[in-house]
């Protein structure tokens, strides 16, 4: 058998160091198999997945040397590799299961369906669909398609019984049907679910080796109940345990820098990052920490990823990014590092149109747009003081927009000005009582050059990174908080 691995990223954000934690460890056992590992790309989410994402995703994996043996940007005898251009080969897989009496279509609303969960809830049950739809007969099926009624196809599941899941760090678990809801297959407007797309392109890709997050064990078996009804073999699966914060919560932006981009802006080097994700969920026969990705393939095992609960810490990685470039980085590839990060042509031509008509003598540039070269700001609460509004109003404006620029689509400066000119509209303030707080926040000074360009500039990672900082400097927003500030933000209507 030829062992297949595959990492199949949703194009709906910034590409997150959790995928990367996944391909690495698919890559490498693969690797170690000789075998092949593949890049699919799951934008089947047509109103959050982007092609820039995409890009993005490919691009920072592709600098981490991730490479994939077959994708949507080199080819391979299983193409497509994006989702989005497979939707004819999920719907034939829909009609089989409906043909063989494992699927049924679902004429339930939404109104229905939340009065339907309400009332289980009441009585102390699990929420789930109740199966109604499966009931209907094949007459009042076909008078509710003539008749146009929208509708979606749903999976069947026993009722009584037991599902035993064989992961292969934990062995055999136990969940009952019971925990199992009748998963949407096929959503009203003909694209198909995570789970169904999943296991038709895993079996059509002919993956063997299914390694992903501990979060999907409770999914495992919608998915090993469609691979029966398919009449297929099921992959080996293993489960990676999360990466956690600190706190020993799930790894999240709100408490740390999640985007590899982030990582890349800060100056770490691939390397480096590659190496701690690694030692997050495994570790060399020797004990070794520092290794690079050849090393960790050669002696990868997959019996030796740990269960416990990794914790990422950027302190540590900062502390084995230094040990790379001292220990394997000469003066000379140091030099051409830092070109290759900041310094070069591509990176200094927009800094220098931003400030060359500040500058008399060109001793004033390095103190100018240090900023733009460093990482996140050293602030206290007083440098966040703000002369009309109070500190709870500051952090309202910080959390406001950082939501918005989460979701801010192209990042460049005219669609920044005009998300920071929308938001003073919508809360009645003035655009420079505003922006007073961003300026401490993304330069470290009320005084610097334009922010719209400078965050441009610095883009949407590191931005983003300086003004959640900023609010943590003002005592962070806790949940109360949180509930209270995304109840005015929906207030605002949209962007």
């Amino acid at each position: 058998m030829t062992v297949r691995t595959r990492v199949a990223p949703s194009p709906t954000g910034d590409p997150h160091v959790g995928t990367a934690y996944m391909a690495l460890f698919s890559l490498c056992h693969a690797r170690r198999h000789g075998g092949q590992f593949v890049l699919r790309i799951e934008d089947t989410d047509q109103e959050r997945s982007t092609p820039e994402s995409e890009a993005t995703i490919i691009e920072s994996l592709r600098w981490l040397g991730l490479d994939w043996d077959e994708g949507p940007d080199v080819g391979g005898p299983h193409a497509p590799y994006r989702q989005s251009e497979r939707a004819v080969v999920y719907r034939e897989h829909a009609d089989r299961l409906l043909d063989d009496g494992h699927a049924f279509r679902c004429f339930c609303t939404k109104d229905e369906l939340d009065a339907m969960r309400s009332e289980q809830r009441a009585r102390g049950e699990t929420a789930r669909y109740d199966g109604r739809c499966a009931r209907l007969s094949a007459e009042e099926v076909t008078r509710r398609l003539d008749a146009g009624d929208a509708h979606v196809v749903r999976m069947k599941v026993p009722e009584d019984g037991v599902c035993v899941v064989q992961d292969g760090l934990r062995g055999p678990i136990e969940i009952a049907w019971s925990q199992v809801d009748m998963q949407v297959l096929l959503k009203a407007d003909g694209l198909p679910t995570y789970h169904l797309a999943v296991v038709v392109d895993d079996h059509l890709m002919e993956i063997t080796h299914i390694i992903r997050g501990e979060e999907w064990i409770n999914s495992a078996p919608k998915h090993m109940l469609l691979f029966e009804y398919f009449g297929w073999p099921m992959p080996e699966l293993i489960h990676m345990p999360l990466l956690r914060n600190p706190d020993k919560s799930k790894l999240s932006k709100r408490k740390n820098p999640t985007s590899i981009n982030f990582y890349r802006r800060m100056g770490f080097v691939p390397e480096a990052l590659v190496n701690y994700l690694g030692m997050l969920g495994w570790s060399m026969p020797d004990g070794e920490e520092k290794f690079c990705l050849t090393e960790m393939i050669d002696a990868f095992d997959a019996s030796r990823i740990s269960l416990g609960e990794p914790v990422f810490d950027v302190e540590k990685l900062k502390w084995l990014n230094g040990r790379w470039l001292r220990e394997d980085v000469s003066d000379a590839v140091f030099a051409e590092r830092l070109r290759e990060w900041a310094f070069n042509e591509a990176n200094l031509m927009p800094v220098v149109q931003l400030i060359k008509e500040r500058v008399d003598v060109m001793s004033e540039v390095a103190p100018m747009v240090a900023y733009l070269f460093a990482g996140v700001p050293a602030l206290n609460e007083a440098d966040l003081a703000h002369k009309k509004l109070e500190p709870d109003d500051v952090k309202r404006l910080l959390q406001f927009a950082l939501w918005r620029f989460e979701a801010l689509r192209l990042w460049e400066s005219e669609a920044i000005q005009a998300t920071f000119r929308t938001l003073a509209e919508q809360l009645d303030l003035p655009i420079r009582d505003v922006l007073a707080p961003f300026f401490i926040a993304v330069s470290g000074s009320a005084v610097s050059p334009p922010l719209f360009d400078s965050m441009a500039l610095l883009g949407p990672d590191l931005s983003r990174a300086r003004i959640r900082a900023a609010l943590d400097v003002l005592g962070g927003v806790s949940k109360k908080q949180a509930k209270k500030l995304d109840k005015a933000y929906a207030a605002l209507g949209r962007d």
